[in-house]
């Protein structure tokens, strides 16, 4: 009897298998879950205001916006897919060893995506602030449409190749029933890092950069242009000052995320085979989730039309006929 006080099982009629409860203050658990589980609902809510602003409104369904719309959509998956680890309940998972497979499946797509996302957004910037003259011909909303289908979709191949173990074999790894055991294999994490990291990141700094130099170089010319302007001089000069401002929200957008991703991806690199559970792997997840949630933020204190539209969204103006008209710029 006494042992059966002092440790409690996460399935009591599962003597031999079950996992035993880790113990924690219950003070410091709920509040815990309190504080994650907000997070998680502020990012799934600001991010379906995101989703919706732009869906919504035609005036903003620009290249641009598509591509931070499908950002929102990946970091609206974010928080609702980390609600998840909420359910671990006192340090028991009871969902199921096919859903912690699933669970880790849904969690590297979204992940890997959100890194895709952020590649197009810095080709569609780098070609705004380079190449101005042939931007509007080279990125077009229906290519940019199907450039994201296409980043779902190899995100979704390539991580079913490398946790081909973890979906065919759910729960392979755990030692006892009522565990969710995140694997990283070395080999795989390193491909994966490979993959949805260190090569996207390089490419991202590389475009961000030449954009930089580029930003500058025409700062300065904006400031010497004192000689006579032409109407249609002047046009020009406002024109690449608002892709100039976007270029900067977006660069703040993409600085943000690479800081928030380190720690994610640097686990994969840390040695071998290692087995983080859901609880240890906490901080790297969460660190990320955060992300998601500054993101909305971000637009909120940099875009205009994102203040514009979710003030149209609480007063329910976006409900009214014709509202997908309004200017939002």
């Amino acid at each position: 009897m006494e042992t059966s006080e002092e440790t409690e099982l996460c399935f009591p009629h599962l003597l031999n298998i079950s996992c035993v409860k880790p113990k924690h203050p219950h003070f410091e658990t709920m509040l815990t879950d309190v504080i994650l589980s907000s997070i998680c609902l502020l990012t799934v809510f600001l991010n379906l205001l995101v989703i919706i602003s732009i869906s919504h409104f035609k005036q903003l369904h620009t290249p641009t916006n598509l591509l931070i719309r499908s950002l929102a959509v990946s970091d609206f998956f974010v928080g609702l897919l980390l609600m998840f680890p909420v359910m671990y309940i006192d340090g028991c998972w009871y969902l199921g060893d096919l859903m912690c497979a699933v669970y880790q499946y849904l969690d590297y797509i979204i992940t890997s995506t959100s890194v895709g996302n952020m590649v197009l957004i810095s080709v569609d910037r780098h070609v705004a602030i380079c190449d101005p003259l042939h931007y509007s011909t080279k990125i077009t909303p229906q290519q940019v449409q199907i450039w994201v289908c296409l980043c779902w979709l190899c995100s979704a191949v390539c991580q079913s190749l490398i946790l081909k173990d973890v979906l065919e074999q759910p729960g392979k790894y755990n030692s006892c029933f009522g565990e969710c055991i995140f694997i990283i294999n070395y080999i795989a994490g390193v491909a994966d890092a490979i993959i949805s990291f260190i090569a996207p990141i390089t490419v991202i700094i590389v475009l961000y950069m030449r954009v930089f130099v580029v930003a500058v170089s025409q700062a300065h010319a904006m400031r010497s242009h004192t000689a006579a302007v032409t109407l249609q001089g002047s046009k020009k000069v406002t024109a690449k000052t608002s892709e100039l401002k976007a270029a900067r929200t977006l660069g703040i957008v993409i600085a943000v995320f690479i800081i928030c991703f380190c720690p994610y991806y640097c686990v994969a690199l840390t040695g071998q085979d290692n087995l983080l559970s859901a609880s240890s792997a906490a901080f790297v997840i969460w660190f990320y989730d955060f992300n998601a949630c500054l993101n909305p933020v971000i637009y909120a204190f940099c875009y205009p039309w994102f203040r514009k539209s979710v003030k149209l969204i609480f007063t329910l103006k976006i409900l009214q006929p014709g509202s997908c008209e309004t200017n939002m710029l």
